[in-house]
C-alpha cells in the first residue's frame, strides 16, 4: 500500500466506504490537500466512461494488469474498432452525435441508469464506475459550496444524465437548468427530482431544476456557473475546442469540466478496452490532453484555477474549474 496526496479533497460516499481511489498529484495549483491510501497497482483498463466494460466479468479484467499492456497492444492491429463505429453510424443514419443519442436512449440508458442509481443489480465493474462518478459529483459540489451558499446561484448542468448533479445542486438552493441529448435520461432525471426534492415539516421546497432535451450545441442563455461532466468524451478535440468555447460563453463566473485525460498509458488502455465492446456496442470515446483543454480555455479568455484527477480501477477523469482570465 502507498499513500498518495491530491490537490482536491476527494470525499467517499458512505455507501462506498469499502473502496479507495488512486489520485496522483502532479501539480500544486490549489491550497487544499488531502492524503488517502490506495494500492500501487495501476488501473488495468480505462473507465467505462471511456469504453463499455460492463459485459466483461470483473475476474477476467482483473487478470489484465499493467505488465500485460505491451502484450495486449500487439493484437490491436488485428481489430478494427473504427469499422465497428462506422457500422454503428450507418445503423442510426448519422455520425457520432446520432450514435450517442441512440445509445443513451436505448441499451445505454438501461445500463447507465443502473450505474448512476442505487440498485444492487450491478457487477463489480459497474459498482466501481458508480464510485468514481459519485466522487466527481461530490467534488464539484465541494468546489461550488467552498465559496459560499448556492442559494439563488444559476447553474447550467450540460449533459445531466439522470440528475446526479442537478438534484444535489437544487438541494443546495441553486437554480438549475439541466439538459441531456437523451430524452430517456431527461425523463429519468425528472422522475428522480420529483422523488428526492420533497420536504416536510414546513420546510421551504427547493426550486425544481428545469430539465430539457438538448445537445450541447443547442444550449443558450447566461448562468453564473456552467458544469459539463464526462461529456467531452463524445467529442474529438477538433470539435471539443468549439464546444469548450461555447460552454464558456454561457458562463459568467465559472466553468467546470471533467474529461478523460489523454496520456500514452490511458490512450493505450482505451484501445485495449475496445477489444471488449460488449453486446451493447458502446459509443466512440475520445480522450483529451489537459494541455489541449487548457489551450482551448485560454483562447477564449479563461484560465484554469483548480484541477484534480479522480480515478478508481475502472474510472478516471480530470476535473478542472476555469474562471475568466
Amino acid at each position: 500500500m502507498v499513500s498518495l496526496s491530491s490537490h482536491i479533497p476527494f470525499h467517499t460516499h458512505p455507501r462506498f466506504c469499502a473502496f479507495s481511489s488512486k489520485l496522483p498529484n502532479k501539480r500544486k495549483t490549489t491550497p487544499f490537500r488531502t492524503t488517502i491510501t490506495t494500492t500501487a497497482i495501476p488501473p488495468p483498463f480505462t473507465a467505462a466512461s471511456v469504453t463499455d466494460l460492463s459485459a466483461v466479468e470483473g475476474t477476467t479484467i482483473a487478470l489484465i494488469g499493467g505488465g500485460s499492456v505491451a502484450a495486449l497492444a500487439a493484437v490491436l492491429s488485428l481489430t478494427d474498432p473504427e469499422r465497428r463505429r462506422r457500422l454503428q453510424a450507418e445503423e442510426v443514419g448519422g455520425g457520432d452525435k446520432e450514435v450517442v443519442k441512440s445509445y443513451f436512449n436505448n441499451s445505454g440508458f438501461q445500463r447507465w441508469k443502473k450505474i448512476y442509481g442505487e440498485t444492487d443489480d450491478v457487477n463489480k465493474v459497474q459498482l466501481d464506475i458508480r464510485l468514481g462518478h459519485s466522487k466527481t459529483v461530490e467534488n464539484v459540489i465541494k468546489m461550488l459550496t467552498d465559496e459560499g451558499s448556492l442559494k439563488g446561484v444559476t447553474v447550467c448542468d450540460a449533459g445531466c444524465g439522470t440528475g446526479c448533479l442537478a438534484i444535489p445542486l437544487a438541494k443546495e438552493g441553486a437554480v438549475v437548468s439541466a439538459s441531456d441529448i437523451s430524452s430517456a435520461m431527461v425523463a429519468e432525471a425528472e422522475n428522480q427530482a420529483k422523488e428526492q426534492l420533497v420536504v416536510g415539516n414546513g420546510d421551504i421546497a427547493p426550486v425544481m431544476p428545469k430539465f430539457e432535451v438538448k445537445d450541447l450545441e443547442s444550449l443558450d442563455g447566461k448562468y453564473d456557473t456552467v458544469v459539463c461532466l464526462d461529456v467531452l468524451i463524445h467529442y474529438p478535440q477538433s470539435k471539443a475546442d468549439g464546444m469548450i468555447a461555447h460552454l464558456a460563453s454561457l458562463a459568467d463566473k465559472r466553468l467546470i469540466l471533467s474529461f478523460a485525460p489523454k496520456t500514452f498509458y490511458y490512450d493505450l488502455l482505451k484501445r485495449i478496452g475496445e477489444l471488449f465492446p460488449g453486446p451493447s456496442k458502446a459509443t466512440r470515446a475520445y480522450l483529451h490532453a489537459e494541455a489541449d483543454v487548457e489551450r482551448a480555455l485560454n483562447k477564449v479568455g479563461w484560465k484554469i484555477r483548480k484541477r484534480g484527477l479522480i480515478t478508481t480501477q475502472f474510472y478516471f477523469a480530470r476535473l478542472v474549474e476555469a474562471v475568466p482570465a
